[in-house]
C-alpha cells in the first residue's frame, strides 16, 4: 500500500495542529516545519476543511486549527477521506482494467482483504494515539518561538 503525497501531508498537517493546540497556525509555518511546498500545503488543508478535519480561518492573522480534538479524529477515517482511492493493482478500476485473468484471478479478493486490514489497523488509531505514542516528544520538532512563529 503507497499513500499519496496528498494523503500523506494531511496526516502530517494533523500531527503539527495536535501538537500546537492552543494557537492559530499559518500554512507557512506548517510549510516550514516540514520543508514541503505551501502551495501544496494550501490544497491540503483546503481538503482537511471540506471533510471537517480542521477549520480554516481567514485573513491577516488566520490559519488553521484542528475542528475537532485529536481523540475525534481516527487515522483510518482521515486516509480514507484524504485518499483518492484504494485501487492498488490495475484491476480494481473498471475503467482502464486491461488485465486479462480478472474474471478468473484470485488475487482481486487477497488484497481486497489486505486493504481492509489495512484501513481496519488505521481505524484503531487517533491523532491523539499518534502523539502520545511518540518516541520523542513532537512537540520539541514543532514548537517554534513566537517571534519566529509569526515571521512565517
Amino acid at each position: 500500500m503507497h499513500l499519496t503525497l496528498h494523503a500523506d501531508y494531511s496526516l502530517r498537517v494533523l500531527l503539527y495542529l495536535a501538537v500546537n493546540p492552543d494557537r492559530v497556525i499559518s500554512t507557512g509555518e506548517v510549510s516550514g516545519a516540514y520543508g514541503i511546498s505551501k502551495h501544496h500545503l494550501v490544497r491540503v488543508v483546503q481538503g482537511l476543511g471540506r471533510h471537517g478535519f480542521v477549520e480554516v480561518r481567514p485573513g491577516r492573522s488566520g490559519g488553521v486549527v484542528l475542528a475537532r480534538p485529536p481523540s475525534e479524529i481516527s487515522v483510518g477515517e482521515v486516509v480514507r477521506r484524504m485518499e483518492p482511492d484504494f485501487h492498488i493493482v490495475e484491476c480494481f478500476d473498471p475503467k482502464t482494467n486491461t488485465c486479462p485473468i480478472t474474471p478468473a484471478c484470485g488475487l482481486i479478493g487477497v488484497l481486497n482483504e489486505a486493504t481492509r486490514a489495512f484501513l481496519g489497523t488505521l481505524d484503531e488509531y487517533t491523532l491523539e494515539d499518534l502523539v502520545r505514542r511518540s518516541p520523542r516528544k513532537l512537540s520539541a520538532y514543532f514548537l517554534k518561538p513566537a517571534a519566529d512563529a509569526e515571521a512565517s
